[in-house]
C-alpha cells in the first residue's frame, strides 16, 4: 500500500476503538481484581484480557497493512460456509455455558463461532448485494439475501444463543438502505408492539390498539384525517364497551364466547371485506393496511402459544420480570436489580476507579462481561456512561457517513453491516443493564471481557477501515 494513503486512514475510528478497548480493560480489572491483584497476573480475567487486547492489536495491524482487501471478496463464500459449518458442529460437540451450547473448547481457551458469524454474514451479504444488477425488490434477489442472513441466525437459535440471534435483525437496516420497503420495518415494530400489549394486557386491548393505529395510518394517507380519526375513536369506544355488554346477566346466560372472541368476529369480516374491495379497486395502500390488520390479529392470538410453548422457562421468566408481570428480585430479576443499584449509586461523577461497592463485592454476576456497563455507571457515573455512549455514536455516524461516500456498492453495504451489528449490540446490552430489555446475554463491543467478542469486533471494524481506503485510490 502506498505510504501516502496511511494519512487517509480513519484515525478517528481507530482512536475511538483504542479508547473503548483500554477503558474496557480498566473496568474488567475493576470488576474482578482484589486488594492484592497484580496487573500482569495472567491467571485472572483481566490478565487474560490483556492477552486478548494485544492479539487484537496484532490482528488489526495485519488487516490494515498486510492483508490485501481483495481477499475478502475472493474468499467471502468460503469463509461463510466454514462459519456455518462451525455453527452447525458446535450444536453437537460444543461446550454448554449458561444454558447455551455455543462454545468450542480448545484446551483452556474457548471459541464462540456465533461472534465470527457476523463477520462472515456481513462479507457474504456485501458480495451478494454489491454485485452488478442486484435489486432487492426483485424477489429471487431478496430471497438470496434473506437466506444468507437466516441460515446462521437459525443455527444460533438452535444453540439457544438468543442474544446473538437478535443481532441479525439489524441486517434489516442494511436491506432497507438497499431498497427494501420501509413498511417492512414498520410492520416489524408494530408486531413487537402488539406482542407486548397482548402479553401485558389482553388480546382485546391489542385489537383495539390495532384499530387505532390503522385509523391513523389511513387518515394520514387521505385528505380527511379528522374524519377517519373520529370514525376510529367511535369504533374503539363502541367496541370498548363490549365487555360491559357481555357481562349483562341476560346476555351472559346465552353467550358462550368471551370479549376476545367477539372482537375478532366483529372486526375480521369487515377487514376481509375491505381487503377484497381494495383488490377490486386496485387500491394498493388500503390492501396493505387490511393485510397488515389481519396479520396483526393472527399475531395477537398466537402470543399465548408462542409464550407458553416456544419460549424457554428462563426466557419467559425474564420477559415477565421486565414487564412487571412478576417480581423476583432474588431470582431472574436479581442481575438487573443490582445493576440498577450500581448505576444509580454512581451519581453524576461516579464513586471513582476501584471504589464501587457493588463492583468490588460482586453483587452483580457477569459484571466483567454482559453487565460491564453497570461497572462504568457505578465507578464513573453519568459522565462516564454518557462518554461511552457518545463514543459509540461517533463511531456509528462516521461509519455510516463514509459508507455513503463509497463508489463501490460492496464497501457501502459492508459498512452498513458493521454499523448495524455495532448498533444492535450497544442498544441491546445497555438496554438490558438498565432494565429496558430482557437479559439475553450479549457483550458490549470492545468493552466486555472475552477473546471471541473482542477479536470478532476488531476484525469486523478494521476490515471496513481498510476497505474505506479504496475510495482514495
Amino acid at each position: 500500500m502506498n505510504h501516502s494513503l496511511y494519512r487517509k486512514l480513519d484515525w478517528m475510528l481507530i482512536f475511538c476503538y483504542l479508547i473503548l478497548v483500554i477503558f474496557g480493560w480498566m473496568n474488567v480489572y475493576a470488576s474482578v481484581s482484589g486488594e492484592e491483584s497484580r496487573i500482569f497476573d495472567f491467571s485472572t480475567k483481566y490478565g487474560m484480557h490483556l492477552i486478548w487486547i494485544a492479539s487484537a492489536f496484532i490482528i488489526a495491524t495485519l488487516i490494515l497493512f498486510a492483508i490485501p482487501p481483495k481477499l475478502y471478496t475472493v474468499f467471502a463464500w468460503w469463509f461463510y460456509v466454514i462459519v456455518v459449518l462451525m455453527l452447525f458442529a458446535v450444536i453437537f460437540v460444543g461446550v454448554e455455558v449458561n444454558g447455551s451450547k455455543s462454545w468450542f473448547a480448545l484446551g483452556p481457551l474457548r471459541l464462540q463461532p456465533a461472534e465470527f458469524s457476523k463477520i462472515a454474514t456481513s462479507v457474504a451479504l456485501a458480495v451478494l448485494m454489491g454485485k452488478y444488477g442486484y435489486k432487492f425488490n426483485h424477489f429471487p434477489d431478496a430471497i438470496n439475501a434473506l437466506t444468507v442472513i437466516g441460515l446462521p441466525m437459525l443455527l444460533i437459535v438452535m444453540e439457544k444463543e438468543t442474544g446473538s440471534a437478535l443481532v441479525y435483525l439489524g441486517f434489516l437496516f442494511v436491506m432497507y438502505r438497499e431498497g427494501m420497503s420501509g413498511w417492512v420495518l414498520i410492520y416489524g415494530l408494530m408486531s413487537i408492539l402488539l406482542f407486548i400489549i397482548t402479553l401485558i394486557f389482553s388480546p382485546f386491548i391489542a385489537v383495539l390498539t390495532s384499530i387505532g393505529i390503522l385509523t391513523i395510518l389511513i387518515g394520514a394517507q387521505s385528505r380527511q384525517f379528522f374524519k377517519y380519526l373520529m370514525i376510529g375513536i367511535a369504533v374503539i369506544i363502541v367496541l370498548g364497551l363490549l365487555p360491559e355488554f357481555l357481562d349483562i346477566k341476560a346476555i351472559a346466560a346465552i353467550n358462550p364466547l368471551d370479549a376476545n372472541s367477539w372482537i375478532v368476529i366483529l372486526t375480521a369480516p369487515v377487514a376481509l371485506f375491505l381487503l377484497i374491495r381494495s383488490m377490486y379497486k386496485r387500491n394498493k395502500i388500503m390492501r396493505k393496511y387490511m393485510l397488515a390488520f389481519l396479520c396483526g390479529i393472527c399475531i395477537i392470538f398466537s402470543v399465548d402459544f408462542v409464550f407458553d410453548n416456544i419460549l424457554q422457562d428462563h426466557q419467559r421468566a425474564r420477559i415477565e420480570t421486565l414487564f412487571g408481570m412478576k417480581e423476583d428480585l432474588m431470582g431472574v430479576g436479581y442481575n438487573v436489580h443490582q445493576s440498577l443499584i450500581a448505576i444509580g449509586s454512581g451519581g453524576f461523577g461516579g464513586k471513582g476507579f476501584l471504589n464501587g461497592t457493588q463492583t468490588r463485592f460482586d453483587f452483580v454476576p457477569e459484571q466483567s462481561t454482559d453487565f460491564i456497563f453497570c461497572t462504568i455507571g457505578e465507578e464513573w457515573g453519568f459522565l462516564g456512561t454518557m462518554s461511552v455512549i457518545i463514543i459509540y455514536l461517533i463511531m456509528l455516524v462516521r461509519i455510516l457517513n463514509s459508507a455513503e461516500k463509497q463508489k463501490d456498492a460492496y464497501i457501502r453495504i459492508y459498512g452498513y453491516c458493521v454499523a448495524s451489528c455495532l448498533f444492535m449490540h450497544v442498544f441491546i446490552n445497555i438496554g438490558m443493564t438498565i432494565g429496558l430489555m430482557p437479559v439475553i446475554g450479549i457483550p458490549l463491543p470492545f468493552l466486555s471481557y472475552g477473546g471471541s467478542s473482542l477479536w470478532a469486533f476488531t476484525i469486523l471494524l478494521f476490515i471496513y477501515i481498510r476497505l474505506d481506503l479504496e475510495r482514495w485510490r
